[in-house]
């Protein structure tokens, strides 16, 4: 149990009191030590030095890279320029096989190349990538894969880089919401050609907003390096197309003092994802999205799937009621990248393809977790679903009113 019996209660949506008076957000920033934050601060300021390869960024870098298991970890600005940098280290060009049921970004950092994002459907119990479906899509056009480890659930790094090596394509992954996971007891950040993580304030670890590249290429690397940097070798020297995409010192600072705190984060999802799923078990048609006991993983995203047959009513409403309580929760990720412009003018008949990820993207709702969320807050939020599949019939006619 996670901890006393609660009450049946009237839900805001039918005329009662917001369970919470301030609202309980999904992505709500993890925070370190602020003695620390500021400790490191106060270093930047005394040097004067906030921007360009300072001493915070090339610790910051070594540390990751040691934390990660990888040879290289390239910071930068944010998760979306690493993955542009990335695509293009990689010589990526004419199509890329990247499942629709992601954040846009992923697909906007190919379309903003003039690389084609084809599309391809996701597996049910994972939500990841299926490499089946990859397969199918592969044309003479294809050059690369982009997998994403949704929910810190990796996919299927071994069927996708065996089709990979078989068809000579380049391989990336979006590790946005994987950082600290494993697969095979190794920390996701080594898979494939190079990963992408976000450091945005709304993952797990943060360095307010930022990201990194990994990656075992030696040349890769070199080349991503020379890309955040407008492709300076020296002083006044050009050798390589580029842009600015590098991270300054004060997310670096942020990001130092976040490492030091992150088993503590990764504790607290822990215990709100067991509380979840203690306190969601047993009501008709909510499902909480299940992650494998053998493996390291963050719990940054807790997620449910609803039946709106078993549970009476469907996702959308329960995320009217929740909003209703001031529970903040999201619609990852509604409709699908292929129901987005400029997707959905380029490929109309995309989500005729897309069985699984049609099905997943109306019935998924993450749920606040992360450390500003108690174990009180998690067994008001189950409180507040339970409530309102026992009262759905009451709500639907509410609702039509």
């Amino acid at each position: 149990m996670i901890g006393p019996v609660m009450h049946s209660r009237a839900l805001a949506v039918l005329g009662g009191e917001p369970a919470f008076a301030e609202p309980l957000h999904v992505g709500r920033p993890n925070i370190a030590d602020r003695a620390n934050v500021l400790s490191r601060l106060n270093g930047v300021f005394d040097r004067r030095w906030l921007s360009n390869e300072g001493p915070l960024v090339l610790e910051l870098e070594a540390r990751l890279a040691s934390w990660l298991g990888v040879k290289h970890c390239i910071t930068v600005c944010n998760g979306t320029i690493g993955l542009e940098l990335t695509i293009r280290a990689l010589d990526l060009t004419g199509e890329v096989i990247v499942p629709s049921f992601t954040f846009v970004a992923t697909a906007h950092a190919l379309q903003w190349q003039d690389i084609t994002p084809v599309f391809c459907d996701v597996r049910p119990e994972t939500h990841t990538m299926d490499p089946a479906s990859v397969e199918r899509l592969i044309t003479p056009k294809t050059t690369g894969i982009i997998g994403v480890h949704l929910w810190g659930q990796p996919c299927d790094v071994d069927a996708i880089g065996a089709l990979a090596r078989a068809r000579g394509l380049r391989v990336l992954y979006d590790a946005a919401h994987a950082f600290g996971c494993t697969h095979a007891g190794r920390r996701v950040g080594s898979y494939g050609d190079a990963e992408v993580f976000s450091f945005h304030a709304t993952k797990v670890f943060n360095t307010a907003e930022g990201g990194a590249i990994t990656t075992n290429d030696d040349e890769l690397a070199r080349r991503c390096r020379l890309m955040r940097n407008f492709g300076f070798t020296d002083d006044d020297r050009v050798d390589y197309i580029g842009i600015n995409g590098k991270m300054n010192e004060l997310s670096a600072a942020m990001g130092l003092a976040n490492l030091d705190d992150i088993d503590a984060f990764i504790d607290a999802n822990t215990r709100n994802y067991r509380a979840y799923r203690e306190g969601l078990r047993g009501i008709p048609g909510v499902a909480l999205v299940l992650h494998a006991e053998n493996e390291r993983r963050n719990h940054h995203n807790v997620v449910i799937h609803l039946d709106p047959a078993q549970a009476g009513l469907d996702r959308d409403t329960l995320r009217d009621v929740l909003r209703a309580e001031n529970v903040l929760v999201r619609r990852y990720f509604w409709p699908g990248c292929h129901r987005m412009e400029p997707y959905r003018s380029h490929f109309p008949n995309a989500g005729l393809l897309l069985p699984e990820t049609e099905h997943i993207a109306a019935r998924v709702l993450s749920l606040p977790t992360g450390s500003a969320v108690s174990a009180s807050d998690v067994a008001t939020v189950c409180e507040i679903i339970r409530e309102a599949v026992r009262q759905a019939d009451s709500i639907a006619a509410t609702k039509r009113r």
